[in-house]
């Protein structure tokens, strides 16, 4: 395949990303919140994914463990919260299937798990250790070894479509270990990639805390299993199997049962984040009078915004009570704004009624399309 018939490929699988991701977009809830949670446990059957140096011990069967207790804990704390997972048992599950079940479920959030490993020449151990985060993009982090391990990490995730039957019709070409492949992903940025950089600082934080400690942050990087995803998603690399030190966590079971309550602690924060923002909590209707009417905007005035989403939806939404609300629409996020008034005054008088209704609010100055916080 010659360099133009590559970039028509990838402009092609451009649109049927868009279109797949418009077709996969829920109908409009009247209440939004974080109801379905799809836990992805890396590779499994046939491919087993890391190995240990001693052969003792296998990414597959991490990654499931950590899954089933990361499930169990969910379902503990909330009873409601419709936990689906990829795999339960040891069975070779293909990367795109993983994102089917995911959407097909309406998943709100996506969490793949994983264990990383670099290779070990005649040694014992490596001195490569520690977690890492990722959401969807390409590789982004400036620093140069470690842009150079995520695109061999992510090189090396990918990889797992080579096990797959006729895979390359159903990536339409896409080749793991092809540079100009992984580049195609500037051209797909996550829909959700706000939220996705959300829960994935949220886990950052929580596995900061132990048993692993070091800390490889948090990166955009071009794997697969979270391509054709419509919901925030996260790959977590664990730890390195072929780490003396971290293999002595992953591989002992109190050890997975705290990476997983690690997950859970910022599974739980997400959540209470992510619902705090769309729920209404008072059924009371708080009376409004804007000063300004949609039609008659001014270039520049101040409003409350009340939330930003990747998906738009009807300003007669139960989710916006009674509010007349203002679309800014800027890239990719849509910005709902209440209260619009060329008063300051006034937007901060009603500020302080709206947060007992939308706790996550603040000012914004909109200037020409543009929204900025005020003093937020």
């Amino acid at each position: 395949m010659n360099n133009s018939q590559k970039s028509f490929t990838y402009i092609i699988l451009f649109i049927v990303f868009l279109v797949q991701y418009s077709l996969n977009i829920r109908a409009e809830d009247k209440i939004l919140s974080l109801k379905t949670v799809c836990i992805d446990a890396g590779h499994g059957g046939k491919d087993a994914g890391c190995i240990s140096i001693n052969k003792k011990f296998k990414e597959k069967d991490i990654a499931l463990d950590i899954a089933l207790n990361l499930k169990k804990l969910i379902n503990s704390a909330y009873p409601e919260v419709k936990v689906i997972l990829t795999r339960s048992d040891d069975r070779f599950i293909e990367l795109s299937e993983r994102a089917r079940i995911a959407n097909e479920a309406n998943a709100d959030l996506f969490i793949s798990i994983h264990v990383n490993s670099v290779s070990v020449k005649g040694r014992s151990s490596s001195t490569a250790n520690g977690f890492s985060i990722h959401t969807l993009g390409q590789s982004s982090n400036k620093n140069r070894d470690l842009f150079k391990a995520n695109m061999e990490l992510s090189k090396r995730e990918n990889s797992v479509i080579l096990l797959e039957n006729d895979y390359s019709t159903t990536y339409q070409g896409f080749n793991p270990h092809d540079t100009e492949s992984s580049i195609f992903f500037n051209l797909i940025q996550n829909a959700n990639l706000e939220q996705s950089v959300k829960f994935a600082t949220e886990v950052n934080k929580a596995m900061s805390k132990g048993p692993i400690y070091n800390n490889r942050g948090v990166s955009q990087d071009p794997f697969l299993v979270l391509w054709k995803t419509t919901m925030p998603s996260v790959l977590i690399e664990t730890g390195f199997i072929t780490n003396k030190k971290d293999l002595s966590v992953l591989s002992s079971k109190n050890g997975r049962l705290q990476i997983a309550k690690n997950i859970f602690k910022a599974f739980l924060s997400f959540k209470n984040e992510y619902d705090a923002s769309f729920t209404v909590y008072s059924e009371k209707k708080l009376e409004q009078k804007d000063t300004m009417s949609e039609d008659n905007m001014q270039d520049s005035f101040y409003a409350i915004q009340i939330a930003a989403l990747s998906r738009k939806i009807s300003k007669n939404s139960a989710l916006f009570k009674s509010y007349t609300v203002k679309v800014v629409k800027k890239g990719k996020l849509y910005r709902y704004l209440i209260c619009p008034s060329e008063s300051l005054d006034y937007v901060k008088k009603q500020s302080e009624k709206i947060k007992k209704e939308f706790k996550d609010s603040y000012i914004v100055i909109v200037k020409n399309g543009e929204v900025k916080a005020l003093n937020r």
